[in-house]
């Protein structure tokens, strides 16, 4: 099945674990194709960092809390998503330089909807495997490069968390979490109150870089001379932090362990994409009780669910201590950027927004150990996420990627992009979502819950917040990880620790 064929009947592929029949729906009248005069639009380059997500494709499921009604969702995408100039724009290569051109679109060419066959009683059975194993297929499934790399796939059945589920799949050269969640939220709405956009939390203190040192808030020679020496801290940092960067692109490599191939010569591992619901309010009390960053808790989290999953399954003593390593991508905007872009959008001026892939990484280490105390997870997370924020490491990350692509080509930042994810073990994101019940094209959203494929890692980790709830997300290398609605207990259990240890304090 291929969304981009544009017949309206398919046969499944038989490596498809839901037999199915796939058949584009007709979109409303007058909204079915999208007319950009590509002879007089403004070809803009391929930048450095789409270039490299070559390999590399975006797949958010979001779980609806009504049935599905195709000629509404239509006509909110139709009238919506040409506001987003990468949705209608295709590579191509002029002079040897590659950039996008905008094409006209029809939306039918990228809507799905799968038919169940009438033998296959999967989905009556088990409809969350039949979900699961629908999103699993997709990787299977190339996309056809002369229309805009999206679609849209529906599974209009229910399941024990939606009404019916929405799976989008994008290539990662549109743009980067920040980008398609900016998009995702210009095209929604608050329930309460449908003429007005969904409300986001509460900004943080902090609207610039996470590595600018504060200044002092009371006068005197000891703060300011604090603050002068954070400068050299900041600079010393940043030497180390690149130099191991430079070494993991080099040689330096994780030791083989349960959660990583012995042979990164597989990209594009076959994959699993599952997920857990967890209570955003528990780990603002965490957050609270500890006096730390939410991102400090579930760093901690996932260091106590990887350690309880690994120390079973490798018999080793509790004394034993694990290091392995992480890439964070790190989204380089100032932290208001979400709400302001959604704003802008609004008002007219999507030409106006930070598009594109605007991303930086951080090399962060996980501990694995047995611990006492739950609590030792997250002050372990929060010393190492603080001496990371001390570093122009993903500044550099940046800069550097792009210069070698500019200086020896695709195919030297190509290089350095595998290698970077070839050596170490993990992937990790977090990301934003609204506050409140929302509504996205006219259907209730239940969860939102994000995920990747086309790195090399068999573990990549996702924490997705929308209203009280936080979603983590885990595509696995089936492979590595036949067990893997174990490891998603594990996170559950390990949140649950790390709760009942921080109402005792």
């Amino acid at each position: 099945m291929d969304a981009s064929n544009g017949s309206s009947s398919a046969a499944a592929p038989q490596s498809r674990p839901l037999s199915i029949r796939t058949k584009p729906r007709a979109p409303a009248a007058g909204t079915d194709e999208w007319t950009t005069n590509d002879s007089t639009a403004e070809k803009e380059p391929v930048s450095p960092t789409a270039r490299l997500m070559e390999p590399v494709y975006i797949v958010v499921t979001i779980g609806l809390g009504s049935p599905l009604d195709l000629p509404v969702f239509t006509t909110h995408m139709a009238s919506g998503l040409p506001r987003y100039s990468r949705f209608q724009s295709i590579q191509v290569t002029e002079d040897g330089n590659l950039r996008w051109a905008r094409v006209k679109v029809k939306v039918e060419d990228h809507i799905v909807v799968p038919t169940l066959d009438p033998v296959a009683v999967a989905v009556a059975a088990n409809p969350d495997q039949s979900v699961e194993d629908y999103v699993a297929s997709l990787f299977t499934l190339p996309m056809d490069r002369s229309r805009p790399l999206w679609e849209f796939h529906f599974l209009n059945f229910p399941t024990s968390e939606a009404t019916s589920t929405a799976i989008i799949r994008v290539h990662h050269s549109l743009g980067d979490g920040m980008s398609l969640m900016t998009l995702l939220m210009s095209s929604a709405s608050s329930a309460a109150d449908p003429t007005r956009l969904p409300a986001m939390p509460k900004q943080p203190e902090r609207t610039g870089a996470i590595y600018a040192p504060r200044r002092p808030r009371s006068s005197g020679a000891m703060p300011f001379l604090g603050w002068v020496c954070s400068y050299f801290v900041l600079a010393w940092n940043t030497m180390v932090d690149v130099a191991a960067f430079i070494a993991t692109m080099m040689f330096l490599r994780d030791p083989h362990t349960l959660f990583k191939r012995s042979d990164d010569t597989v990209f594009n591992p076959p994959r699993r994409f599952v997920h857990r619901s967890l209570s955003l309010d528990d780990v603002k009390f965490i957050k609270n009780a500890i006096n730390c960053t939410v991102n400090d808790v579930l760093v901690g989290a996932t260091s106590a669910a990887l350690s309880r999953y690994y120390f079973r399954k490798s018999g080793n003593s509790n004394s034993d201590k694990i290091r392995l390593r992480s890439v964070l991508p790190v989204n380089l905007r100032s932290t208001t950027s979400l709400q302001t872009n959604v704003n802008m959008i609004e008002s007219g001026k999507s030409d106006d927004v930070a598009w594109g892939n605007q991303l930086g990484y951080i090399i962060l280490p996980f501990h694995l150990a047995m611990h006492d105390d739950p609590l030792a997870y997250i002050r372990k997370a929060k010393k190492t996420l603080d001496r990371k924020k001390s570093s122009l490491e993903v500044v550099f990350t940046c800069k550097m990627s792009e210069l070698f692509l500019k200086m020896f080509g695709v195919k030297a930042g190509a290089f350095i992009f595998r290698r970077m994810f070839a050596n170490t073990t993990i992937s990790f994101t977090s990301m934003i979502g609204p506050a409140e019940q929302t509504n996205w094209c006219g259907h209730p959203v239940v969860f939102i819950a994000p995920s990747v494929y086309g790195v090399p890692q068999a573990l990549i980790m996702h924490y997705q917040s929308y209203c009280s709830t936080i979603k983590v997300i885990l595509s696995v290398d089936k492979e590595i990880f036949p067990d893997y609605s174990q490891l998603l207990d594990d996170f559950a259990v390990s949140f649950r620790c790390i709760k009942d240890a921080a109402s005792k304090l």
